[in-house]
């Protein structure tokens, strides 16, 4: 019998997203450009109801080509306002366009926006956690605070300490997954 952490059994989606995404490591910009858009959709939302609109994303967030997505003008977010298959938010829509463009600029001064995020690991390696229970993982940690506040300063939106962490643990940056968790 297969042990997964405990929040995402009973649901297939969740199940998949656990067992094949979450927790390994990113290393494409573009996957991490994914994750933030996704992650800055979910504020305020539980994560499966944007899981289930990723496919909706994708489609009308141009693939997450971030070069594509900083050229959106008023009537793309017109059109992804009108988008029932996505949060339709207008803020959020803003945050989005306007984080493809900041990404841009770090990517530019980093060299990816994947080697911006290790310069605040010890090392540049990832996190490596041992939470017991679910009530052992943290929602925020003093790296996603620094990262945070780094990307708030950069003028990044809807991308505070929690979602940092979120993102973080998403993309394998922070390993969450529990003790005698198969997958960690």
């Amino acid at each position: 019998m297969v042990k997964r952490c405990a929040w995402c059994e009973g649901d297939e989606l969740y199940t998949k997203y656990h067992d094949t995404e979450w927790g390994k490591l990113v290393t494409c910009d573009k996957k991490m450009f994914e994750f933030l858009t996704l992650e800055s959709a979910q504020a305020g939302l539980s994560w499966i109801t944007v899981l289930r609109k990723r496919e909706n994303y994708r489609k009308a967030f141009a693939g997450f080509d971030v070069k594509k997505i900083a050229k959106f003008d008023d009537a793309d977010v017109s059109r992804l306002l009108a988008n029932e298959g996505i949060v339709r938010n207008r803020l959020k829509i803003h945050a989005a366009i306007s984080n493809a463009k900041l990404f841009m600029e770090v990517q530019k001064e980093f060299g990816s926006f994947c080697d911006y995020i290790k310069t605040f690991f010890p090392d540049g390696v990832p996190k490596i956690n041992r939470p017991k229970t679910m009530a052992d993982i943290p929602a925020s940690d003093e790296i996603s605070d620094a990262i945070a506040k780094d990307m708030k300063k950069r003028g990044f939106k809807f991308f505070g300490t929690t979602i940092c962490y979120a993102h973080l643990q998403a993309t394998g940056y922070i390993n969450d997954h529990l003790v005698g968790c198969d997958f960690k």
